[in-house]
């Protein structure tokens, strides 16, 4: 299996940073590492781009057409290979090397055919987040599969909220012509297991010799609070932890009184909430580190207090016997959970034994970190969160950054999203990082 090539660019005029991009692709095709005629595209552009998406969509497709697929979606920032584009337009496209059979673009116009005729083992999932259940729908998306784990994130933009969906296997019949870009719903890409050769968020065995995808949850919390077992609620309030008046506990745990009340609503701000159905465990069974938070929390706001129920409302609706923390956005944490995810995914990826060719490109250093099949990774999708990246990591491109220091130069996509899709779940605060994992 070939490298993916890939491209990104940002200029004021689309067709400027289209030109750079493709310019980019047909360069990284020439190449011998490099897959010459892939099929599939993934393609993100910044919202400054989102009215011109069809343009966009329309002039890439002219320009690639051995590419018979394309999917995609919108996000107030992108990211490429060592770069992210905040507050300016911009798109970047990778164009993935797969067995025709092994995939099917999916969305509301063209949905998955059924699994006597498709089989999916997981999929890469683009979401309007206006969508009515748009939760429940990713659940039933997730259930379609046979590992039960999808991953991808919602759509964000300050403007218009397009997703790109274009399949050469065509539309159903009945469904009308698709030009490709459309809003609302869920859209994405599906995969066989037949390519399946590596980890979904969790511990399988593995096949060698095929192309895989192996994908990790990192989160951007860390816990400021004890767990606590939700004993009552009503809808989106919780009532009572551990049998305790709820809002007491969490008055008692931040150390604020409702006596100065704008102290008490400056820490409540900061304050969010991980909630998790287990409380020590992750669903693989790895034991979660002291002072951590595991890819089975979720996190969400607080959205208010109920005095009168002494309670606190938060921005899910949580179940009897869940597990509660209380967290808030952590810098140094979400840093140090990102390093650790990307030496995991290279944990798994090194070979036991590797030619001399294999360990010189293993171990080359910043200047010579060109991509490189023996690092194991054709190619990568990186889906965070929109209020990480610069704000949350402390500088212009710093959690790509990471991601490249740890995982080598490798092709890699992805945009900034308004809620991370990892497992059957929609995150807050998180990074979903999957890669393509290649045999050498």
């Amino acid at each position: 299996m070939k490298l993916f090539p890939y491209g990104h660019a940002t200029h004021p005029q689309w067709p400027m940073a289209a030109g750079l991009v493709l310019a980019q692709l047909r360069a990284h095709m020439a190449l011998p590492n490099y897959a010459s005629a892939p099929t599939l595209a993934l393609l993100y552009i910044t919202d400054h781009y989102a009215p011109h998406a069809q343009d966009i969509l329309d002039h890439l497709s002219a320009e690639l057409p051995e590419v018979t697929d394309w999917s995609g979606t919108v996000g107030v920032g992108i990211a490429a290979n060592n770069v992210e584009y905040f507050d300016e337009p911009a798109l970047a496209v990778m164009l993935c090397d797969l067995p025709a059979d092994q995939y099917r673009v999916f969305s509301g116009v063209s949905p998955l055919p059924p699994a006597s005729r498709f089989k999916a083992h997981t999929a890469l999932v683009h979401a309007d987040a206006s969508t009515p259940d748009v939760a429940e729908l990713i659940e039933e998306m997730a259930a379609r599969t046979d590992s039960g784990y999808v991953f991808g994130g919602l759509a964000s933009s300050r403007t218009t909220t397009v997703q790109f969906a274009l399949s050469g296997n065509g539309n159903l019949k009945g469904h009308g012509a698709a030009s490709g870009v459309f809003s609302g719903g869920l859209s994405g890409v599906a995969f066989a297991r037949a390519m399946q050769d590596a980890t979904l968020g969790g511990k399988q065995e593995a096949d060698s010799g095929r192309l895989g995808l192996m994908s990790r949850v990192t989160q951007g919390c860390q816990p400021v609070s004890s767990n606590y077992q939700i004993t009552a609620c009503e809808g989106n309030v919780i009532t009572e932890l551990n049998g305790q008046p709820a809002l007491e506990v969490m008055l008692g745990d931040l150390d604020i009184s409702l006596d100065d009340p704008q102290e008490a609503i400056d820490k409540v701000r900061r304050t969010l909430v991980g909630l998790s159905s287990a409380s020590h465990s992750l669903a693989d069974g790895t034991v979660r580190r002291a002072g951590q938070f595991g890819a089975d929390v979720l996190v969400r706001h607080l959205i208010g207090l109920d005095p009168s129920r002494k309670g606190i409302a938060i921005a899910d609706m949580p179940e009897v016997g869940m597990t509660l923390a209380f967290c808030e956005r952590h810098a140094a944490a979400a840093r140090a959970d990102l390093i650790r995810v990307c030496a995991e995914i290279r944990e798994e990826l090194e070979p036991q034994e590797v030619t001399a060719d294999v360990a010189q490109a293993l171990g080359a250093g910043e200047a010579e970190s060109a991509p490189h099949l023996a690092r194991g990774i054709a190619g990568a999708i990186y889906v965070s969160c929109s209020g990480r990246g610069e704000p949350h990591f402390g500088g212009p491109s710093a959690e790509l950054q990471i991601v490249r220091r740890a995982l080598g130069d490798v092709p890699l996509v992805g945009f900034f999203a308004g809620g991370e899709i990892a497992r059957n779940h929609v995150y807050g605060y998180t990074g979903v990082l999957t890669v393509f994992t290649a045999s050498r």
